[in-house]
């Protein structure tokens, strides 16, 4: 029998990418999503990339105890793949509330829930954003977690710390596995499905689409007096589609009982650092456009410069980052295209 994974934010971003790699690689899944940061677009779009119109949409809040707990009783899960959560850096430096609420509220009862039920295995979607303002760079798993520069990124550490004490309290009952993701950017190929932001973004990459196509004058790029070799901030930029597939190893390598300890962290990303200024430029000469930008103040919460040692991920789960920055420049760009009707 096709083992069934919940994806918790299924229809947005990374949820969805990460719903088309796992129906492809074999797996039923369950979307559910509260619709807060996103719209019917990408769930549309992964029905049309899988050829699958029977997908399960359950609309509804896993801040709602209630809610989740009829969820986990409707399907029989065998995984979950938590996304839902909010995600922006900034708003949560002024809404931090807002962001322990949501954050914290919505994993508890996804855990309790999945104890209730006779464990599960279980899939954090967490961030780079735990390692603070690194010691050293490039951070592997047994680097320190600095203090959160964020309330965004304190509720990941929070939500790592509660996956982990779960699992040990149930001696196996709940397996669980941390992805600290870095910066993940682009579309999936199809440009069916990419970043599709509510209002103002606030990541970079649809700020860099958006002034492209037309819909903002002007790319703020916050920060040039960093202590980096062009003086803008460094990321590890990763495809979302090397992203999502490095979800499916890691559901598989729970699902098959491969895992070594009951609770394991791995890092997801490319290990080359791209300043925010080098990714504007390599979409310009990818895309032949000339972007209008300036330079802003710096950001609250935004470290310097961080990226990853992916070795561990590479070498235990078998997975890699493959697509190049100009593949990944070049999707983002045809989805931006895409949902213009251009």
């Amino acid at each position: 029998m096709k083992k069934t994974v919940l994806v918790s934010g299924g229809a947005g971003f990374i949820g969805s990418h990460v719903a088309v790699e796992l129906i492809q690689a074999g797996y039923e899944v369950v979307v559910a999503d509260n619709f807060s940061n996103c719209d019917m677009t990408c769930y549309e779009g992964v029905k049309k990339i899988t050829g699958r119109n029977d997908i399960p949409l359950v609309k509804m809040d896993f801040c709602d105890a209630e809610a989740t707990e009829k969820l986990f009783s409707d399907y029989r899960i065998d995984a979950v793949i938590h996304f839902a959560a909010y995600k922006a850096v900034g708003e949560s430096v002024l809404k931090p509330l807002k962001y322990y609420s949501n954050n914290i509220q919505s994993f508890l009862n996804v855990l309790e829930t999945a104890c209730n039920h006779g464990g599960c295995q279980v899939l954090f979607s967490s961030s780079a954003t735990v390692y603070g303002e690194p010691e050293k760079l490039p951070v592997t798993e047994e680097s320190p977690r600095q203090s959160a520069t964020s309330p965004y990124g304190n509720t990941k550490q929070i939500c790592e710390d509660m996956l982990r004490d779960t699992v040990h309290a149930t001696e196996g009952l709940v397996k669980g596995i941390a992805l600290r993701y870095f910066n993940p950017i682009g579309a999936h190929p199809s440009a069916l499905i990419g970043e599709l932001p509510r209002g103002v973004p606030n990541n970079l990459v649809p700020f860099i689409t958006q002034t492209a196509i037309g819909k903002r004058e002007c790319l703020s790029i916050f920060g040039n007096d960093y202590p980096t070799p062009d003086g803008t901030c460094q990321r590890d930029y990763i495809d979302i589609v090397d992203l999502a597939k490095a979800h499916v190893c890691a559901v598989t390598r729970m699902l098959e009982g491969k895992m070594k300890q009951p609770y394991e962290i791995f890092n997801i990303g490319t290990g080359r650092p791209v300043s925010v200024l080098e990714l504007v430029k390599a979409f310009e000469k990818v895309n032949n456009l000339k972007l209008n930008y300036k330079f802003a103040p710096r950001r609250a919460g935004d470290v310097t410069a961080i990226w990853a040692d992916p070795t561990h991920a590479n070498e235990e789960m078998g997975w890699k980052a493959e697509r190049t920055i100009e593949q990944t420049l070049a999707s983002a760009w045809a989805w931006e295209k895409h949902i213009a009707g251009k």
